[in-house]
């Protein structure tokens, strides 16, 4: 069984850091991709960095601020925050993406950690 766990977040003010990590167990089948989404109640989960196939992509409005890692060996990605917003403030979720021999693609995620940014 397939599991992500997420670790990190918490309550920062503006201007403050933060670093997330997931580590994923249990899977067998070789990662595709890795990334991180985030939600705030009554909008939809968006997209805040992704990595996979020697790319990585961000949201526009992170981008110089967070930085995203993935270790495919040790199934593991991070992804750290400087110069947080208030606007950061959200649910953040992270999200590994498997393909199978048969060119099948699962989608697995963490639980999901709150980041809080406010003075």
């Amino acid at each position: 069984q397939v599991q992500l766990v997420e670790s990190g977040g918490g309550l920062v003010q503006p201007g403050g850091s933060l670093r997330l990590s997931c580590t994923a167990s249990g899977i067998i089948s070789s990662i595709n991709r890795m990334a991180w989404y985030r939600q705030v109640p009554g909008k939809e989960r968006e997209l805040v960095a992704i990595t996979g196939d020697g790319s990585t992509q961000y949201l526009e409005s992170v981008k110089g601020r967070f930085t995203i890692s993935g270790d495919f060996a040790k199934n593991t990605v991070v992804l750290q925050m400087i110069s947080l917003t208030p606007e950061d403030t959200a649910v953040y979720y992270c999200n590994i993406r498997t393909r199978s021999r048969t060119g099948i693609y699962w989608d697995y995620w963490g639980q999901g950690s709150q980041v809080t940014v406010c003075s």
